[in-house]
């Protein structure tokens, strides 16, 4: 067996123009393989525990694009070759671990969350490296492991082999941006419910820009997956349902906060189709959802702002786009180092603003902005963002991303939104 090496504390910063894009076909083989770990620690130690390696039967990611050219996550998953050391594919990511360290319970107890990266199966070995993002925006080398794909260890067996059903797109995979709806808390007779929730939610997407834009080059595909029992689970409620992929309102004792803990059934579940982006709708009327990028997003059924939550989290989940409110309840505490600039694309502390999206601003607009009606529908820099309300800049008053009162991204999202899409379906 593979030896497995855990290595802390050193620091790599990671330069992705010095890398250019590699031959898929050279180097990977159309299928996926899948590391599943365990990731633990507390506020501020971060530990990485091998489970095991799977092979997937479907690569729905981009054939062309295979280097990410975006810096954005709070990690990031890098596979070179093993003789010529050549990065051969890397991307973004985040998790919930991540979440949870910036959070007051991290600072008393260690804890660990599942988690799992995909990237193409490879035909000869490779090194996998993940590293994390500290809060000087730097990268350090958290894990590293040599993969051989021959190696009998790694694991075929298909968890799940449930029906799929494409709902929309009119390009293959390589050249589109796959979703993979999956469906949680719908039993077998609720499954038609689950058929016309998918179509309406996959409506909710194309009514809002870029990906009205993009529509042929968006694959939906929904996956038919029942639960033993309706809904999800309300802890603050004393409510526990047998779901299929476990999910929980109450997130970090935040009521509206709906995640799963379990991303390796999601995971199984998604492996059923082809898949850049995994969207789980909860079968319920209760409030509430998440987007954790490029990991999964989430959000209920039936509540009469799931619209609006849904494109909301989903620009958490495929841009990694930062909430832009700082006046509602969350469990975060001192997240940003307000001395070097934020990766997401739409908050800013003005360190390295040229950056950012100094270049849509009219000329005569002031930098902060003020916060009155003059400047209500510009592009400008207005204090308050990612969950607080000084040092951190958003582009508009009101965003998709800041309140469910605006139908529509703002430009500036709406331009790092649609930089992925081009990145996906080129």
């Amino acid at each position: 067996m593979k030896k497995i090496i855990i290595i802390s504390l050193l620091i790599v910063i990671f330069n992705k123009s010095s890398f250019s894009q590699t031959s898929f076909d050279t180097y990977f083989e159309n299928k996926t393989l899948r590391f599943d770990y365990f990731i633990g620690g507390n506020a501020d130690t971060s530990f990485i525990f091998f489970k095991e390696f799977k092979e997937e039967p479907f690569w729905g990611g981009s054939k062309k694009n295979l280097i990410d050219t975006f810096n954005i996550g709070e990690y990031q998953l890098l596979v070179f070759d093993s003789l010529s050391n050549e990065l051969l594919y890397s991307r973004g990511y985040s998790n919930l671990f991540k979440e949870w360290q910036t959070t007051a319970e991290a600072r008393k107890i260690n804890k660990t969350y599942s988690e799992t990266v995909i990237f193409p199966f490879p035909k000869k070995s490779v090194r996998l490296e993940l590293q994390e993002r500290l809060k000087n925006q730097k990268f350090r080398l958290l894990y590293k492991i040599f993969i051989n794909p021959n190696n009998y260890f790694i694991s075929k067996e298909r968890v799940y082999n449930f029906p799929t059903k494409q709902i929309s797109g009119k390009f293959p995979s390589h050249q589109s941006l796959d979703i993979a709806l999956i469906p949680e808390g719908y039993t077998k007779n609720e499954m038609e419910k689950f058929r016309q929730d998918a179509k309406r939610f996959m409506q909710y997407t194309f009514e809002v820009q870029p990906f009205t834009k993009y529509k042929d080059h968006i694959n939906f595909t929904i996956i038919e997956a029942p639960s033993e029992q309706s809904g999800s689970d309300i802890p603050g409620e004393s409510i526990w349902r047998k779901t299929l992929i476990n999910s929980h309102f109450y997130t970090f004792d935040i009521e509206r906060y709906l995640t799963s803990p379990d991303i390796h059934t999601i995971r199984n579940v998604a492996a059923c189709t082809a898949y850049d982006q995994i969207f789980i709708l909860v079968n319920t009327s209760k409030y509430g959802g998440s987007g954790i990028f490029n990991s999964y997003n989430i959000c209920a059924s039936d509540h009469a702002q799931s619209r609006e939550v849904f494109t909301h989290e989903f620009g958490h989940g495929f841009a990694a786009l930062a909430d832009e409110y700082f006046d509602s309840e969350v469990a975060y505490e001192n997240m940003y180092d307000f001395s070097v600039e934020i990766y997401n694309k739409n908050i800013t502390t003005l360190v390295e603003f040229h950056k950012k999206w100094k270049d849509m601003l009219e000329k005569d607009t002031p930098i902060p902005t003020p916060n009155s009606y003059m400047y209500r529908d510009k592009i400008g820099v207005f204090e308050g963002g990612g969950y607080v309300t000084k040092r951190i800049y958003r582009p508009v008053w009101d965003c998709k991303m800041r309140s469910n009162n605006k139908n529509e991204f703002c430009p500036v999202c709406q331009r790092a939104i649609e930089q992925l899409l081009k990145f996906y379906t080129e």
